[in-house]
């Protein structure tokens, strides 16, 4: 005669199967909607903050377009359904918070390393770009980049550069074909 659980047991190599909790599958629903919205995910070992220190640099995020969660590994991992690239698995363990990065993903990683470096007791683990993990230096080069506003106006202004130049050379070729043709129209007019 099979037990209850007996009967629900797949394989010795497989946990009891159970339902999940209601709000487990809230919070995987949460994590899911957080990855859903977020460009970038940096994971950071949080240990030894203070709950004051991990409120204020919620609060820090939060102003650069980013919001810290601390996260269950499990949950995670749920969360993204199986799909964890290899590389980010060796980040998921001890004490894990996701830096959700909604807005300009350079001023997030700023407002985070400043902050870790001001206080020398969290970590970055890894930085997550769409399904690419980077190390935890790469948050590092990406604090250094200037905002992204910064970026763009750059970007235009070597856009504009070159135009700008060829208007000005055309500019000219059309101010001395003008001026060529006043000066034969002067010449005409002197010699009747």
């Amino acid at each position: 005669m099979a037990t209850t659980e007996q009967a629900t047991h797949a394989s010795p190599a497989r946990r009891w199967e159970r339902t999940p909790r209601p709000e487990k599958v809230a919070q995987v629903n949460q994590i899911r909607a957080w990855m859903g919205d977020s460009k970038a995910q940096i994971l950071v070992d949080y240990r030894g903050l203070s709950v004051r220190e991990i409120t204020d640099l919620r609060k820090q995020l939060r102003q650069s377009g980013a919001e810290l969660r601390v996260v269950k590994n499990t949950l995670y991992r749920i969360a993204r359904e199986g799909n964890i690239p290899e590389t980010l698995e060796p980040h998921l363990n001890g004490m894990t918070a996701i830096a959700f990065v909604i807005g300009d993903e350079a001023a997030a990683a700023k407002a985070l390393t400043d902050y870790i470096k001001q206080m020398r007791k969290a970590e970055v683990k890894a930085l997550l770009l769409g399904e690419k993990v980077y190390p935890a230096e790469m948050v590092d080069a990406l604090a250094k980049l200037p905002p992204r506003e910064v970026m763009l106006a750059q970007f235009v202004g070597a856009l504009q550069s070159p135009i700008t130049g060829l208007v000005g050379t055309l500019s000219e070729l059309i101010g001395q074909f003008v001026r060529t043709l006043q000066a034969v129209a002067d010449k005409k007019a002197e010699t009747q």
